[in-house]
């Protein structure tokens, strides 16, 4: 398994952007697709993005599609989630994940978590 740790979460006006990151230890990151998921209060954990280990393969939800953006530097052990059009819907803890299999959609496919960051959009 890897330990994950995520960052770069704040407040944002609506419409602005935010680039959250999440740092991964140990040497084997490459080889691990990841995921970004939101958790909103009151509300289930929820599909934001993915990508495979090669950066190759990219998926998104309906809701974030042509807005955010997803990719990895496997030389920095990181991954991050441009988030750009930012709404009040969006405010969510962000967290991201890792599994060495696929890029699931699916949060309970995935072996490894971050602690999350808070991301706030306000209106």
């Amino acid at each position: 398994q890897v330990q994950l740790v995520e960052s770069g979460g704040g407040l944002v006006q609506a419409g602005g952007s935010l680039r959250v990151s999440c740092a991964a230890s140990g040497r084997t990151f490459s080889s691990y697709a990841m995921g970004w998921f939101r958790q909103a209060p009151g509300k289930e954990r929820e599909f934001v993005a993915a990508i495979s280990w090669s950066g190759g393969i990219t998926y998104y939800a309906d809701s974030v599609k042509g807005r955010f953006t997803i990719s990895r530097d496997n030389a920095k052990n990181t991954v991050y989630l441009q988030m750009n059009s930012l709404k009040p819907e969006d405010t969510a803890v962000y967290y991201c994940a890792a599994d060495p299999r696929s890029p699931w959609t699916i949060a309970t496919m995935y072996g490894s978590w971050g602690q999350g960051t808070q991301v706030t959009v306000s209106s």
